[in-house]
């Protein structure tokens, strides 16, 4: 038999008499549910083991492989991006020595031209000199 829970809760008082409700119920403790039964682990075999095992060994091996080309690809990445940046300092560092030769030549040029051009000034002066005498 199961034991039951009996509740009394009153409803009414009056000079006449009381009026109850009586609720009748089953134990608390048989409301709980019992937690349901696992099913049984079935074992699992050594082939089942070792196919796991290698599966996860190819799935490192595969993420290492793919690490490790990233890996390689930006070092790769890295390098064209250092040669080109030498290449555009050499560039620049020939262009800068070409205008700066050029412009001193340029100033060697006009150097050239004033001595002349004030010898030969002086030259005419002194003959100018030389013939009002």
């Amino acid at each position: 038999m199961i034991p039951l829970c009996l509740e009394v809760k009153s409803l009414t008082q009056r000079l006449a008499g009381q009026a109850f409700e009586v609720i009748l119920g089953a134990e608390p403790s048989q409301d709980k549910r019992q937690p349901l039964a696992l099913p049984p682990r079935r074992g699992v075999s050594l082939e089942e083991l070792q196919r796991r095992q290698e599966a996860a060994e190819e799935r490192r091996k595969s993420q290492e492989a793919a690490v490790l080309k990233q890996l390689a690809e930006k070092r790769e990445r890295e390098r064209e991006v250092l040669h080109k940046a030498r290449q555009e300092n050499s560039a620049f560092s020939r262009k800068t020595e070409e205008k700066l030769q050029h412009k001193m030549e340029v100033n060697k040029e006009n150097r050239e031209a004033r001595l002349h051009e004030q010898t030969h000034s002086k030259k005419d002066k002194k003959n100018k000199i030389n013939l009002n005498k």
